[in-house]
């Protein structure tokens, strides 16, 4: 019985979730791009350590944190669906979101993720900005370090969000509801 052909975008999810990536190293596949990063700097993890004591102690609603959770957002165009790993995926504690979950799992009750930028700072600028809105994933976090500072993305419409608010290092971000808190980084300095 014949098979109907796969579409390139089939092709391209097939081949990269059969991808056997080197340990520590990460594969993504970001707007139908397959994205493969080394393992993060001991600055990079400083960065993410400060933001979730932060955010686990000061937050008004009890936060879960998962480091690397692999996440599948909705794709643009004929992309197949993104396949991004946050640095950092804070869902309230109540929803026990990570128990259970697939290594690749849908973003619903994700609250915030968080990207530290690294050696592609373009993809955590501009790529998964745009994956994490069309999640949609109500607080996108990004800490741009060659920028030195602190951009918090809110109001996912489409491919976008439609706020956002950058502070330099050394200033707070206001993180909202279900946050209610001022996420301090003086540290960052």
């Amino acid at each position: 019985m014949p098979h109907e052909p796969l579409s390139q975008a089939e092709v391209l999810l097939e081949g990269f979730l059969a991808l056997d990536t080197p340990e520590g190293f990460r594969a993504e596949l970001i707007e139908g791009e397959i994205v493969v990063t080394p393992p993060p700097d001991g600055d990079h993890e400083d960065y993410l350590s400060l933001i979730m004591n932060q955010v686990i102690t000061q937050a008004r609603t009890g936060m879960d944190f998962s480091g690397n959770k692999g996440l599948k957002l909705r794709g643009g165009g004929g992309c197949p669906k993104n396949h991004a790993i946050p640095d950092g995926t804070f869902a309230p504690t109540e929803l026990r979101l990570y128990r259970g979950a697939e290594p690749w799992m849908p973003c619903e009750g994700v609250a915030l993720v968080v990207e530290v930028t690294s050696s592609k700072p373009a993809a955590d600028r501009i790529g998964k900005r745009h994956c994490y809105a069309r999640g949609p994933v109500p607080l996108y976090l990004l800490v741009d370090r060659e920028e030195s500072s602190v951009t918090l993305f809110s109001d996912p419409q489409g491919d976008d969000y439609r706020q956002h608010c950058t502070v330099p290092f050394g200033k707070a971000v206001r993180l909202p509801e279900p946050f209610g808190l001022d996420l301090e980084t003086e540290a960052f300095l």
